[in-house]
């Protein structure tokens, strides 16, 4: 097993690529908690990460030491489905230009944020990191779930040629305060959380979801998240890819009656089964990460749903919903 020295994390200058978006906030949060004063978060309209001279700017700019890059463009099945070029073009670009580059400029480390979709679509359950490369993903999101492991690709090939310190780490669906709501590129958790808290304030009897219902999912709360990827930043250098998860599977029907509960809405919840389901079944082996760097979800996904739609309707009500 590979062990790895401790990196005090607090002297360093780290630069968080998406630092300001849904999970990039939260790992900043707990870099800052952590007692890091050195902080930089690139933002869109200042360094176009997916042009070579924007990125040598970014890097000469805030000098980093560590580059956590979580940057993409993410969005659900829909998003995935209405745009699947500019989705493998904009990760792949982002990714191997930023990893070429933070190589030249000397970045000590480079975290590499990959995504559950690179699996194959029928990978056998659990999820083992041993059989990433066992098939193609399932194909709504196919082209962003390759761009991002090719993260992995070039990571292990500049540890082998250039001993490049670079990490890739693959979280499951994410859920939380701040996430994005829009009906159009949202994920699961607040799509469904947006229609029952919409239809119950408008008094309606019936909601309309996707698919079957039928197939599963694991999820993290998004605080959890940003805890392992501090945590891997600190503990974990290794060529391996690890999952990031809570080894917990549950169907999709099982979450919306969830969310249907804690949301307190009472009507009736249908199913359009002509839309696509995904994936079959989605759930993560995280034993790795504990062996690794010592990580552990923390936060039951009820408790998780309770915080995120409270957080909706805060948002609701102080004018500020993302849409």
């Amino acid at each position: 097993m590979y062990i790895s020295k401790m990196i005090d994390l607090t002297q360093k200058r780290i630069v968080v690529t998406g630092g300001a978006g849904f999970l990039g906030r939260h790992v900043v949060e707990q870099l800052s908690q952590l007692g890091c004063e050195h902080i930089f978060v690139p933002r869109k309209k200042q360094f176009d990460l997916r042009k070579e001279k924007e990125i040598i700017h970014m890097l000469e700019t805030y000098r980093p030491e560590i580059v956590i890059h979580l940057a993409a463009v993410v969005g659900g099945i829909a998003a995935n489905q209405k745009n699947p070029g500019s989705f493998f073009y904009d990760n792949l670009m982002m990714g191997a230009q930023l990893l070429e580059q933070s190589r030249l400029f000397g970045v000590e480390k480079f975290v590499a944020i990959g995504t559950i979709c690179s699996y194959p679509k029928f990978t056998p359950v659990p999820f083992s990191e041993e059989n990433l490369w066992n098939g193609y993903p399932e194909e709504t999101n196919a082209p962003y779930g390759l761009a991002k492991k090719m993260m992995l690709v070039q990571a292990q090939a500049y540890r082998e040629q250039y001993r490049f310190n670079s990490i890739f780490l693959l979280p499951v669906n994410l859920y939380g305060p701040h996430d994005n709501f829009d009906l159009e590129t949202s994920h699961v958790i607040p799509a469904i959380i947006r229609k029952c808290v919409e239809a119950q304030t408008n008094h309606e009897p019936t909601i309309l979801l996707w698919g079957s219902g039928e197939v599963t999912r694991e999820f993290i709360y998004v605080e959890d998240a940003a805890r392992a990827i501090v945590l891997a930043t600190e503990r974990y250098d290794g060529p391996e890819p690890v999952n990031i998860g809570s080894g917990e599977e549950m169907t999709i029907r099982e979450l919306a009656l969830l969310i249907k509960e804690e949301s307190g809405y009472g009507g009736e919840i249908l199913w359009d089964k002509t839309r696509p389901d995904g994936q079959p079944r989605r759930r993560l082996d995280v034993s790795r990460a504990k062996a690794l760097f010592q990580f552990e979800a923390s936060t039951p996904l009820h408790a998780g749903l309770q915080k995120t739609i409270a957080w909706y309707r805060q948002s609701l009500s102080d004018g500020r919903e993302r849409t």
